[in-house]
C-alpha cells in the first residue's frame, strides 16, 4: 500500500498549476482519475502542450485518464456519482466557471460533505481581478518576481521557470494534505485554495518582508545574492563558479583559501556590514585570484575548507553530475505508445516507498475501467455515450 492509496482524486486541471498540484498526489499512489472532455467537443487540446510532449507527460503521470462532458447535464450527473465516493477534487477554472458548471464548493459538499475541493485561480476567488484569466508570467510581473531578477538597471526579467504555476500547485497540494488530516478528526472535507499571485508573494520571502516590516524596496542584484556578500558567481580560468560566503568565519575561510590574507586586511572587509557597503570592492577582491585556476580546482579546494561552492550547469551537464546521477532523479516510464520516456521524479525521498511509474493516459483511456469501479455498467456506459455525456 502506498501512503496516499487510500484516497481517490478525481482531477479537472488543465496546463500546469493544477496538474502540478495533482501531482504530488498521484506520485505517492492516490487514485487519480484524469477527467478531460470527449475528443469531439474538447476545443482546447493546445492547453498543456502536446500530449506526447514532455511537459504533458512529466506533469500527468500515474494517472488514469476518463471521459466526460460536464455540460451535458448526464455528464455532469454522472460526475457527481463519482464525488459522492471520491477525497478530493481539483481544478483550475476561473473561479466562475466551477459555478457555471454546478460544481462549486457547495454542490459538491451537498453530495459528499467529506470531499475536499482544491482549486487553483489567476489572483484569487474574490476581488477586482478574480475573474481576470490566469498566466504565470503575469503573476511573476504582478508578484514582484520579475524587479528583483536579472542585472542592476536592466530592467524586469522573467526568470526561467513557471515558478508561480509550480509553487501555486504546490501549496494546494500541501493544504489538500492538511485539509485530509483535519478530516480524520471533523468528518468534514474543506475548500481549499489558492492563486498564483498568492504563490508568487509567498514565495518572494524575505524580499517580500523586506517591504512589509521594513519598508525597503528590493532591486536588482542579478548573480550576487541580495543581502550576503560575498554570494555569487565569478570567473575562473576556464569558466565560471557560484560561491556563497556570509559571516565571519565563512569570510576567514575563503580568504586562507584564496591566500589574500594581506589584501583583505582592509576596514572595508572587516565585517559584514563594510563587505556589504563594498560589494563590488569585495567581490574585486576575490575576482583576482579565482582567474589563477581552473572552475574545478577551486570547487575542490573550497569546498574542503568548508565553503559552498558549485559550477553553473546547462542542463545536460546537470543530468551528467555524478551526484545528480547517484540520487537517480532521472526516472524512467514505459509508455505503450513511447517507448521508454525519461522524466524526472519526485524529489522527495520517503524511506521504503518506490512511486509507482505509470505513464500519462490517452484521452479517455480507462474510462470503461474506472467508470465501472463506480458502478457504471456496460450498457449505462453505451447510453451515456450515445448521449454525448462521455
Amino acid at each position: 500500500m502506498l501512503p496516499l492509496a487510500r484516497f481517490t482524486v478525481l482531477d479537472l486541471t488543465r496546463v500546469r498549476s493544477g496538474p502540478t498540484c495533482v501531482r504530488q498526489l498521484a506520485d505517492w499512489g492516490a487514485n487519480v482519475i484524469k477527467i478531460e472532455a470527449p475528443d469531439e467537443i474538447d476545443t482546447g487540446k493546445g492547453m498543456g502542450g502536446e500530449r506526447h510532449g514532455p511537459d504533458f507527460q512529466h506533469v500527468h503521470r500515474n494517472k488514469r485518464g476518463v471521459t466526460i462532458n460536464l455540460k451535458n447535464p448526464d455528464g455532469l450527473a454522472l460526475f457527481k456519482r463519482m464525488v459522492e465516493r471520491a477525497d478530493v477534487v481539483v481544478e483550475n477554472y476561473r473561479p466562475d466557471v466551477k459555478d457555471r458548471l454546478g460544481i462549486g464548493y457547495e454542490a459538491l459538499a451537498a453530495v459528499n460533505p467529506r470531499i475536499v475541493l482544491g482549486s487553483i485561480s489567476g489572483f484569487g476567488q474574490t476581488g477586482p481581478y478574480a475573474r481576470r484569466p490566469g498566466f504565470d508570467q503575469i503573476a511573476q510581473g504582478m508578484g514582484g518576481l520579475m524587479s528583483v531578477t536579472g542585472l542592476p538597471g536592466q530592467g524586469p526579467v522573467r526568470v526561467g521557470i513557471p515558478v508561480a504555476d509550480l509553487t501555486a500547485g504546490l501549496y494546494t497540494a500541501i493544504g489538500i494534505l492538511v485539509a485530509l488530516l483535519e478530516r480524520e478528526r471533523t468528518g468534514r472535507g474543506r475548500w481549499v485554495h489558492t492563486s498564483l499571485l498568492e504563490a508568487m508573494i509567498a514565495m518572494m520571502d524575505f524580499q517580500a518582508t523586506r517591504w512589509t516590516m521594513r519598508q525597503e524596496v528590493p532591486q536588482q542584484a542579478g548573480n550576487d545574492h541580495p543581502t550576503t556578500v560575498p554570494t555569487g558567481l565569478f570567473h575562473t580560468k576556464d569558466g565560471m563558479i557560484n560561491l556563497a560566503g556570509g559571516g565571519q568565519e565563512m569570510w576567514r575561510r575563503i580568504v586562507e583559501t584564496l591566500g589574500i590574507e594581506e589584501e583583505a586586511n582592509d576596514p572595508d572587509f572587516a565585517t559584514d556590514k563594510s563587505r556589504a557597503a563594498n560589494r563590488g570592492k569585495t567581490n574585486a577582491l576575490l575576482q583576482k585570484p579565482l582567474l589563477e585556476d581552473t572552475s574545478a580546482n577551486w570547487i575542490e579546494r573550497l569546498n574542503k575548507a568548508g565553503v559552498p561552492s558549485g559550477p553553473v550547469y546547462s542542463m545536460d551537464q546537470v543530468f551528467a553530475d555524478p551526484q545528480v546521477r547517484h540520487l537517480g532523479i532521472e526516472w524512467a516510464v514505459q509508455h505503450p505508445a513511447l517507448g521508454e520516456l525519461k522524466l524526472v521524479r519526485a524529489p522527495m525521498n520517503l524511506a521504503g516507498v518506490e512511486p509507482p511509474r505509470r505513464p500519462t493516459p490517452e484521452r479517455g483511456e480507462h474510462t470503461a475501467e474506472v467508470l465501472a469501479e463506480f458502478g457504471i455498467g456496460e450498457a449505462e456506459l453505451a447510453a451515456l455515450r450515445a448521449k454525448g455525456a462521455v
